[in-house]
């Protein structure tokens, strides 16, 4: 079950416990304060939150930040039914496009991107730590 996270939701301790690679202590409700073009979805499984996505609706165009599911949990289609929850909601908002950067290293992450119809539109070299990253783009409006 996907469902949306606000300011003052109890479930972002939790989020931000299960996926402390990505987040640190109070992120994600700073950035709900003070950030109004940021989104939160989680996935939970059996009242378990197991992955989440985060993007930042930029005016006629979204930017994907995070998106991530507890190991686990993986190959699942968690990870697919976000994305798509995300791409449902930005074609609703009547956005252009949808952007992201991945590191080359990622296969697993290029792949389920591919497979929803993004397409590398640029390299941008040593962005991770010395290691390139891909930016993608799916076009929404055309």
């Amino acid at each position: 079950m996907i469902e949306k996270i606000e300011v003052g939701n109890k479930k972002i301790l939790e989020i931000e416990k299960s996926f402390p690679q990505f987040l640190w202590k109070n992120q994600i409700q700073k950035n709900l304060i003070d950030n109004p073009f940021t989104q939160y979805y989680i996935y939970k499984k059996e009242n378990q939150i197991v992955g989440f996505i985060n993007y930042d609706i930029l005016y006629e165009r979204a930017e994907l930040i995070y998106i991530a599911v507890l190991e686990e949990e993986q190959n699942q289609g968690i990870g697919s039914k976000l994305l798509q929850s995300m791409i449902k909601e930005c074609e609703n908002q009547q956005l252009e496009n949808i952007t992201l950067e991945v590191s080359i290293e990622n296969t697993k992450a290029i792949q389920l991107y591919q497979k929803l119809g993004f397409k590398k539109v640029a390299t941008r070299k040593k962005y991770y730590q010395g290691v390139d990253g891909i930016l993608m783009e799916k076009e929404l409006i055309k």
